[in-house]
């Protein structure tokens, strides 16, 4: 049943629905060893199977040079490897390795598991939406992430390794 909320209020449920999730990515991360650029720059090779470190820099929104690190993080901590690309020798890629992506589900299992029960509360319609939302959301974010780097001024990344 439909709870009908004022516009301030719904601004603090989904303020606190947000910074649920972002605590939740970094209780994960910690849980994994990983710094939070690390353990999103992790989900995005999970999720594309590999990419090159210049794609990488581009969807993480780093510099190349802390790209380079990141991924030698990843690498020291066993989540990913850098393999030749088949057709140009001058190319990396970066894959995630596949035992270690085992160790990430037993990390991200709890979440998942709450998350299940929440969802097993709505019909097959209402989960519709909800995905709905959550596929149309997810590129808003995106942009919106972009338009705050383009605003904001250039800072110098911080070497973490």
């Amino acid at each position: 049943m439909p709870n009908p909320r004022s516009g301030d209020e719904e601004h603090v449920v989904f303020r606190q629905y947000l910074d649920a999730v972002g605590l939740q990515g970094l209780a994960g991360a910690e849980a994994a060893g990983l710094h939070t650029s690390e353990w999103y720059a992790l989900s995005l090779i999970a999720q594309e199977g590999r990419l090159t470190s210049g794609e990488l820099a581009t969807r993480t929104g780093l510099t190349t040079g802390a790209t380079t690190r990141l991924i030698d993080r990843l690498e020291r901590a066993g989540y990913a490897r850098r393999a030749p690309d088949p057709t140009d020798r001058r190319r990396v890629h970066v894959e995630p390795v596949p035992d270690a992506l085992a160790r990430v589900e037993e990390v991200v299992a709890p979440a998942r598991r709450h998350v299940a029960e929440v969802l097993a509360r709505y019909t097959p319609e209402q989960r519709a939406l909800l995905f709905d939302y959550f596929a149309r959301a997810a590129p808003a974010f995106r942009a919106a992430t972009e338009e705050i780097r383009a605003a904001a001024p250039r800072r110098r990344t911080r070497k973490t390794d």
